[in-house]
């Protein structure tokens, strides 16, 4: 083991890692080891993909896929695929797609790590100039520091990467600010970003640490002797690794008399972790100069290190395919998984729908139960059919001939309209009465189902455990259309039948009435029951009396029409009302073509990267 900023490890580490997976094996570009000339450059293809229209298309859909979904539904699988979905579209915006459209950019080395690991330091003696504020006071560094060549200030400045941080030449605490700061110090081709603390106490600061290391070519991470094992770290070097990001490692801060143990040690947690090819520099405890920077015995073979890396176009471009292969490699089962939230979502969205069809379903079912039984035609309603047949002559006129028939049904209409209107009038009191109890029961109904379950519970409003407001008025509307629609449907089916036609409208509102009657029980008037009790005889003369108009099935085939027409605009009536609940989970319904794109799309540029080979390997 070496120190003073040499790199160590179980092995000879480079500048460029190998990645785990055999399949994305690349060749070292620079090997820190050697000291004879600050490191020894090795060839790499410089050739670009000539093939990079279907990887862009394909990222362009998944990057669409991803901005059109939206988790509505509060699951628990929502909550880790918002951050995930945030994290790719963050990813590729910041990084993926400038950097695919252009491969030959300078290199961007994240300098990033936890609080007080000397990141502010490090980067200032790199570059050997106080470029980036360092202190004790915590946290230091509030809006990241981008330090690059005076030649490289354009690709930077303009916004290619990291478009969603304003660049500004002087230092902010503006959340979405990027200092951008030109030295001719750092060579052209690579720049340094200081990035805020990954475990900083300001929850901005963390995400846009985790945001910067996402948009890396190179994650430079900084821990000390002191806090190599903390778990944060860890966490981040492992989505770095799984996302194929090339990593690079400083341990600072080392007693010197410890170098040798914690190195080994730190070596031996990469090695477990799958990060035994990472490059590791050690920097001893030092004291600082007046300005503020390490000495140069201490960081001068990594600056050495630095600017080779900077002044060989192999090197960068070598580094930059392994860390956009594994980036485009995490995307698809990060994809995956998306989708597979999209579908937890619409599944639970059926669910809840279900529970609101089957409250709805029930109310439907008690309405044509009460239009079959024979409920409605009690009390009041029977009371005023018996007054409105029994007046007049119309039971007398039962006796005579069927040619005086009009003429007694006429009598009978119009010597009392008054019973005709509190006959209309009882029916409909009973009709709304019914369909506001049905109503308000299935809105209780399908509240309760939905407040069982957390997602529904979460979309509940106040006002949904009752009936609308306005149902009284519109179940009045409806009943009396449906009152206007029989008496229309007399009118036309009377046609030839002259004691209807010839009788005008006192005969057409007696017969409407009476076929409205029929509509309240399927007994057609044969006396059961409490209307036997009540008088059914009227009821049958009144019967008789359509009969010897229409014909026997002719009132019938009429009732059962006007039945099926009543029950069709409850179904509507509760429909609207069903639709209140139904209508909070109408945009997850619409996730379904959405997890197709997010499959399809990730697919589609999964095999665009095999096809493109961008490690050599094909995968």
């Amino acid at each position: 083991m070496t120190t003073n900023g040499d790199a160590v490890g179980p092995s000879a580490q480079s500048a460029v890692p190998a990645a785990s997976d055999e399949k994305q094996q690349v060749k070292a570009v620079i090997d820190p080891s050697d000291r004879t000339g600050g490191g020894q450059v090795r060839p790499a293809n410089l050739e670009v993909p000539p093939q990079l229209g279907r990887l862009a298309t394909g990222l362009d859909r998944l990057r669409a896929a991803l901005g059109a979904v939206s988790y509505p539904l509060e699951l628990p699988s929502a909550v880790e695929a918002r951050r995930v979905g945030s994290a790719l579209t963050a990813q590729l915006d910041d990084y993926l797609l400038p950097r695919l459209a252009r491969l030959d950019a300078p290199l961007l080395v994240v300098v990033g790590g936890s609080t007080g690991a000397g990141k502010s330091t490090l980067v200032n003696s790199l570059v050997q100039a106080p470029v980036s504020t360092a202190g004790v006071l915590r946290p230091t560094t509030r809006s990241p520091v981008l330090v690059t060549h005076p030649d490289d200030v354009q690709w930077f400045g303009r916004g290619g990467l990291l478009p969603g941080l304003t660049r500004t030449g002087e230092s902010s605490n503006a959340p979405d600010a990027l200092q951008v700061i030109a030295t001719p110090t750092i060579g052209p081709g690579l720049a340094l970003l200081d990035a805020p603390d990954i475990d900083s106490v300001v929850d901005h600061n963390r995400k846009l640490a985790a945001q910067l290391l996402a948009a890396a070519d190179l994650w430079l991470f900084v821990t000390t002797a002191a806090r190599y094992a903390d778990a944060v770290p860890w966490e981040l070097l492992t989505t770095a690794r799984l996302r194929g990001t090339v990593i690079a490692l400083v341990l600072d801060r080392v007693p010197p008399d410890a170098v040798s143990d914690i190195a080994a040690h730190l070596g031996e947690m990469l090695t477990a972790n799958e990060l035994g090819a990472a490059p590791l520099f050690v920097l001893p405890e030092t004291g600082l100069d007046q300005r503020g920077l390490l000495p140069d015995s201490a960081v001068g073979p990594m600056r050495v290190w630095f600017a080779q890396l900077a002044g060989d176009a192999n090197a960068r471009f070598t580094v930059v395919r392994q860390t956009l292969n594994g980036a485009l490699a995490a995307l698809t089962p990060a994809a995956e998984g998306l989708a597979d939230a999209v579908d937890d979502q619409i599944r639970t969205a059926r669910a809840l729908d279900e529970r609101v069809e089957a409250a709805y379903r029930t109310a439907r079912r008690v309405t044509e139960d009460g239009l079959r039984d024979g409920r409605l035609l009690r009390g009041e309603v029977l009371a005023r059919w018996q007054e409105f047949v029994g007046t007049g002559d119309l039971v007398r006129g039962l006796e005579s001939r069927i040619g005086h028939l009009r003429d007694k049904l006429v009598s009978a209409v119009s010597g009392r309209p008054t019973s005709s209107q509190n006959l209309r009038v009882a029916m409909e009191s009973q009709l709304v009465t019914l369909m506001r109890g049905v109503a308000a029961d299935a809105a209780e109904q399908a509240f309760g189902a939905w407040q069982a379950h957390p997602a529904g519970e979460a979309l509940l409003k106040p006002d949904l455990q009752h009936a609308s407001a306005d149902l009284p008025q519109r179940a009045d509307r409806l009943v009396r259309d449906w009152q206007q629609w029989v008496l229309e449907l007399v009118r036309t089916e009377a046609g030839d039948k002259r004691a209807v036609a010839r009788g005008a409208a006192y005969a057409v509102n007696g017969a409407g009435l009476a076929v409205m009657i029929t509509v309240f029980t399927t007994t057609a008037f044969i006396p059961t029951g409490l209307e036997v009790a009540a008088g059914a005889g009227t009821a049958v003369a009144g019967q008789k009396v359509l009969e010897a108009v229409f014909g026997d099935q002719a009132i019938r085939t009429l009732a059962a029409r006007a039945r099926a027409e009543l029950l069709t605009r409850v179904e509507q009536l509760l429909a609207a009302e069903a639709a209140r609940f139904t209508e909070l989970t109408e945009v997850v319904h619409l996730e379904t073509a959405r997890s197709t794109l997010l499959r399809e799309s990730a697919a589609e540029v999964e095999k665009a990267r095999e096809e493109l080979a961008l490690t050599g390997s094909g995968s």
